[in-house]
């Protein structure tokens, strides 16, 4: 194996320090039926290693439909980061009523909570050492790992970046979900829902031009 390259492909760093001074807000899912877009997103960070060096990813998906409705990559954990991808998510897609993350600093600052409550949204968070509360980004997190990430071993952040856009645009718009009976997520929005976002995203498109 050590003269052909073989290697392990295993998850690694751990993202998730609590505040211990910080208020842990009620986990809202259990039991919940969840039979609408925009009614609960999932968000978390993780760890993406490089050929040199590392990056972490943030991603924000809809867990009706298994839309990834935002993502972003920084060298750093912060809570102003995470605040902005959201509120560019909320922009594009809409107030969710209910965001769900972990226990981690992040997602129990001032700015995070602060966003949240400014807009209406319930705030809900895992059980401590219950990871399978946020299982859906948890499944998202190893698909974009194993289907990407560790078949091309980036090497540097702006191939990464480049990397993540066209799996994301893959996931959302052409990879059939097995927990949606093999349907595709963007087929998941109403006709009404799509004519909305293509609009918003030709309008930021003439805006960056």
């Amino acid at each position: 194996m050590k003269i052909v390259g073989w290697q392990t492909l295993y998850p690694v760093k751990h993202t998730t320090h609590a505040d211990p001074d910080k208020y842990k807000y009620p986990y809202l899912l259990k039991g919940l039926v969840i039979n609408q877009a925009n009614q609960v997103w999932e968000i978390d960070i993780t760890y993406i290693p490089m050929e040199h060096g590392f990056m972490y990813l943030f991603a924000i998906i809809d867990v009706h439909i298994r839309y990834v409705v935002g993502w972003g990559l920084s060298n750093s954990m912060t809570a102003e980061w995470c605040v902005s991808l959201i509120e560019q998510a909320i922009a594009t897609h809409g107030v969710p009523q209910i965001i769900n993350s972990d226990q981690g600093s992040q997602f129990t600052s001032d700015t995070y909570v602060a966003l949240l409550k400014t807009n209406g949204i319930k705030i809900s968070m895992d059980s401590k050492g219950r990871a399978i509360d946020n299982i859906y980004i948890e499944r998202l997190w190893r698909s974009v790992k194993y289907e990407n990430i560790y078949l091309f071993v980036y090497s540097n952040g702006k191939a990464l970046h480049e990397g993540l856009d066209a799996y994301f645009t893959f996931y959302n718009m052409k990879r059939p979900h097995q927990g949606l009976d093999n349907k595709i997520p963007w087929d998941m929005y109403s006709k009404r829902e799509k004519i909305l976002l293509l609009l918003k995203t030709h309008i930021k498109s003439i805006n960056l031009n």
